[in-house]
């Protein structure tokens, strides 16, 4: 059994390690497309992470100074850390199976998008030195260019819940959640709930392909369940066509009422759409100019 694993969790490594390089190429260069400056700068302030050191001036606090900095210099600094009650931007991107549909509309997974999505966000929070964190990962929330790389094998490799699971948010951060969003209305309105009791800004973006609202199809056809083994064989797909995008707006608008119920934003986006187009709304979100958001469209 254990030797059954191993080479399970070789294989997975293996993979992630070939599609991790052109899934960081497409991200950095889909950032790159986005002007900077929405977002807060880093500043000092009360927190922990170390920021700067800076001359000692009139008005500072001796208790403030680094004795240790200041004895290898001719000069007394101050020792400045990180306001960390600025905004964080936290991302989740579901993991579910669901996410791995991807129809003859579209060229992309849902799953792809969305982590070229979550990584594109947190390149341009990074380039701007702010700080980032992946809700499940056991890496910590960083500024440094350096976490892109350690975020990215850790989306690839992942298996986590089907729905974030809260943790410790800090109030006034910014928190975006990639996913199809096609679990049980009830118990997204209870995760996204927990989370918007934090304090937390939030903003939910279903990601679907464009076959999954129309259902394109007509006569004979086996639909399966990605993630177990139920199948059902239509003799005449069309005639279900208009009770199934029925089903579908219903479950779409009701994570909406659940977005807008906590003062959160709810994004469609379709497969077929541009990555670029998304990115640059998303940015204009979380940095709080909606204007942006609504002169590209998709915000809702």
């Amino acid at each position: 059994m254990r030797t059954n694993s191993a080479l399970v969790l070789n294989e997975r490594a293996d993979a992630a390690s070939h599609t991790l390089p052109p899934l960081l190429v497409e991200a950095e260069r889909i950032a790159a497309t986005v002007m900077q400056g929405i977002h807060g700068r880093k500043r000092s302030g009360p927190g922990e992470s170390f920021w700067q050191y800076r001359p000692y001036g009139f008005g500072d606090s001796t208790s403030r100074i680094d004795w240790r900095k200041s004895a290898r210099s001719s000069h007394v600094f101050i020792r400045e850390n990180e306001w960390e009650a600025a905004n964080t931007l936290w991302l989740w991107a579901s993991p579910t199976k669901s996410m791995d549909f991807k129809s003859h509309l579209s060229k992309t997974t849902k799953r792809d998008r969305a982590y070229l999505t979550t990584l594109a966000l947190a390149s341009l929070a990074l380039r701007a030195q702010e700080r980032v964190g992946l809700i499940g990962s056991p890496q910590k929330v960083s500024h440094a260019r350096g976490a892109l790389v350690p975020m990215a094998t850790w989306l690839l490799r992942s298996e986590g819940a089907t729905l974030p699971q809260s943790q410790h948010l800090q109030k006034f951060s910014s928190l975006v959640l990639l996913g199809d969003f096609l679990e049980r209305p009830d118990d997204v309105a209870a995760t996204v709930r927990n989370l918007a009791a934090r304090g937390v800004s939030g903003h939910i973006v279903q990601i679907v392909d464009p076959a999954e609202e129309t259902l394109p199809y007509d006569g004979r056809v086996e639909f399966r369940d990605m993630d177990g083994p139920l199948k059902y064989l239509a003799g005449k797909t069309e005639l279900l066509r208009d009770a199934y995008m029925e089903k579908f707006a219903t479950q779409r608008e009701a994570v909406r009422r659940i977005a807008h119920g906590v003062s959160w934003s709810f994004t469609l986006h379709h497969t077929d759409q541009s990555p670029a187009k998304l990115l640059m709304m998303l940015h204009g979100l979380v940095g709080g100019a909606k204007s942006r958001a609504f002169d590209l469209g998709g915000f809702a």
